[in-house]
């Protein structure tokens, strides 16, 4: 599935409809095949999607101990569930054999496979879940993301045939609850509920999420899902 990010962001007003898309996007197809469909994936989002990213910050958003993992194989791995994530599930049904690492502990040839960036707390607004402690935003996974980038251009030695290899991939993005729950629903910690109204705040974020995927994807981006 390929999605016009710049039609989508420009018509839709509600915020439902980025996890209506991620929904969509794994709902069209219901098997794994033996190998997989795309050369990688790279996941950018918030604790629906960590994998691991949190473990060794400073904070309270945290969930390498039990109960968390009882159901998966591996255990409290750093995933904000009992097993796996949507994003893990959507993985498989691309074909991939092994779950797409975390930044923090991916290294060496597995970044060729993908990359997972989310990190729980983090929100498009910079600002967003300070109250919680450390946690990667928007701007910091794709921070990330660039780095993998030219990890991945060292590796082929040349940028074009990086970004050639990097435009068949598929970028999961979920992000944005927290810049309501540990943002603009807590007035006492942070402004912006006294700044915008509800639907001045959507609009707000909606224009910040669209600008900074735009900016990081320019070159490298080809499939992209909510």
């Amino acid at each position: 599935m390929v999605i016009n990010l710049t039609l989508i962001l420009s018509r839709m007003k509600s915020w439902w409809v980025i996890p209506l898309l991620m929904l969509i996007l794994s709902q069209q197809q219901t098997w794994v095949h033996s190998e997989s469909q795309v050369p990688c994936y790279f996941i950018m989002g918030d604790s629906l999607a960590d994998a691991g990213n949190n473990n060794l910050l400073l904070t309270t958003a945290k969930a390498n101990y039990q109960p968390y993992g009882i159901d998966f194989s591996a255990g409290a791995t750093g995933r904000f569930c009992n097993g796996r994530t949507a994003a893990d599930v959507i993985g498989q049904l691309l074909g991939f054999s092994d779950y797409i690492p975390p930044y923090a502990t991916a290294r060496g040839q597995t970044i060729l496979k993908g990359v997972n960036y989310a990190s729980g707390g983090g929100g498009i607004r910079n600002e967003t879940g300070r109250d919680l402690g450390d946690r990667i935003s928007m701007d910091g996974q794709l921070r990330n993301y660039q780095n993998t980038v030219q990890q991945i251009v060292n590796i082929y030695g040349r940028k074009d045939l990086a970004y050639n290899y990097l435009s068949k991939c598929i970028y999961n993005l979920g992000i944005g609850s927290n810049d309501y729950i540990n943002n603009y629903f807590m007035p006492t910690l942070y402004p912006t509920s006294r700044q915008y109204t509800p639907e001045q705040y959507a609009d707000v974020l909606i224009q910040q999420y669209s600008q900074q995927i735009r900016v990081a994807f320019l070159y490298t981006y080809n499939k992209i899902s909510f």
